[in-house]
C-alpha cells in the first residue's frame, strides 16, 4: 500500500518580513473596524473629555485652593492636561483589551491559526491600531485642553519629545493591556481588569494634585509607581519645570513595561489562554 505524504501544516512562524506584512495586514482590519464603528473613537475620547472638564471647572478651584494655590505655581489647566493625556492613552488600551479577548472567544483567531500567517500578527495589528487611535485622542484632548484655557509652553524640541514619549507608553500600556484581555476569560473580565491602568494608577499619582498633597501612605505608592515620573515628565515638557530624574525613570518604565508585555502576550497567545 502506498503511502501518500500529508501535507505540511501551516506554516506558524515567518521570514520577518513576512510577519510585518501579516500584522500591516491586521493593522488594515483593525483600522476597518475603527471606521465601522466610530462610536468606539467617540468611547475612547469622550472619558477623558469628561474628566477633563469635570475637575477643570467643577473641582478645579476647590482643589487649588486646598493645595495652597494654583498647582505648582501654574493656572490648574495647565497641571491637569499632562496627566490627562496619560489616562487617555490608558483609557485606549482598555479597548484593545476587550478587543483581542472579543477574537479569542469568537473563534476567529482559530481560523488565523491555520492559516500561513505570522503566529504574532494578530495581536501586533491590534496594538498597532490602538497606538494609533490613542495618538489621534491624544490630539483630540489637546485640542479640547487648549479651548478650555491650556496654555504651553513647549517649543519644538519639547513637542517631539512628548510625541515620542507618547508613543512609547503607548506600545506600553497597550501591550500591558493585551496580556490582560488574554488572561481574562470572558470579555467583561477584559472589559473590567484593565480599570486599574485607567482608573486605578491614575487617582494614585500625580495627575490631579501635587505629590506633596497626598497622604503619606498614599504618597509613598506614588512617588514609586509608573504612571507619575511620566506625567511629571510630561508636564515638565509641556508647561516648563524641572524633571529631574522622572525623564529617564519614564523612558525605562516604558521600555520595560513594553518588552515585558510583548514577551509576556505572545507567550499567553501562543498557548492559547482559552483552552
Amino acid at each position: 500500500m502506498t503511502i501518500t505524504p500529508t501535507r505540511p501544516a501551516a506554516r506558524r512562524e515567518t521570514r520577518p518580513m513576512d510577519g510585518f506584512a501579516d500584522s500591516a495586514t491586521m493593522l488594515r482590519r483593525n483600522l476597518r473596524h475603527l471606521v465601522r464603528y466610530p462610536a468606539l473613537i467617540i468611547a475612547t475620547i469622550s472619558v477623558p473629555v469628561i474628566m477633563l472638564l469635570l475637575f477643570a471647572y467643577l473641582f478645579g478651584d476647590t482643589i487649588s485652593a486646598g493645595v495652597g494655590g494654583p498647582a505648582g505655581g501654574v493656572d490648574y489647566i495647565d497641571y491637569l492636561v499632562p496627566g490627562i493625556l496619560l489616562m487617555t492613552i490608558a483609557s485606549g488600551a482598555v479597548q484593545t483589551a476587550v478587543q483581542i479577548r472579543s477574537d479569542m472567544n469568537e473563534g476567529i483567531v482559530d481560523r488565523f491559526r491555520t492559516m500561513p500567517i505570522s503566529r504574532t500578527a494578530v495581536v501586533t495589528g491590534h496594538v498597532l491600531g490602538s497606538v494609533i487611535l490613542n495618538v489621534v485622542t491624544v490630539v483630540s484632548v489637546i485640542g479640547v485642553g487648549l479651548a478650555l484655557g491650556f496654555r504651553p509652553t513647549a517649543g519644538l524640541l519639547e513637542w517631539l519629545a512628548v510625541t515620542g514619549l507618547t508613543v512609547l507608553i503607548s506600545f506600553a500600556i497597550t501591550w500591558l493591556a493585551v496580556t490582560l484581555g488574554l488572561l481574562a476569560k470572558t470579555v467583561e473580565g477584559a472589559s473590567n481588569t484593565p480599570m486599574v491602568l485607567s482608573f486605578f494608577l491614575p487617582f494614585l499619582s500625580t495627575t490631579f494634585i501635587p505629590l506633596a498633597s497626598l497622604p503619606s501612605g498614599i504618597r509613598w505608592f506614588a512617588e514609586y509607581q509608573p504612571y507619575t515620573p511620566i506625567i511629571q515628565t510630561l508636564r515638565g515638557l509641556l508647561i516648563g519645570g524641572p524633571i529631574g530624574h522622572n525623564g529617564w525613570l519614564a523612558v525605562c518604565w516604558g521600555v520595560a513595561l513594553t518588552i515585558g508585555g510583548y514577551v509576556w502576550s505572545k507567550r499567553l497567545f501562543a498557548r492559547d489562554p482559552q483552552r
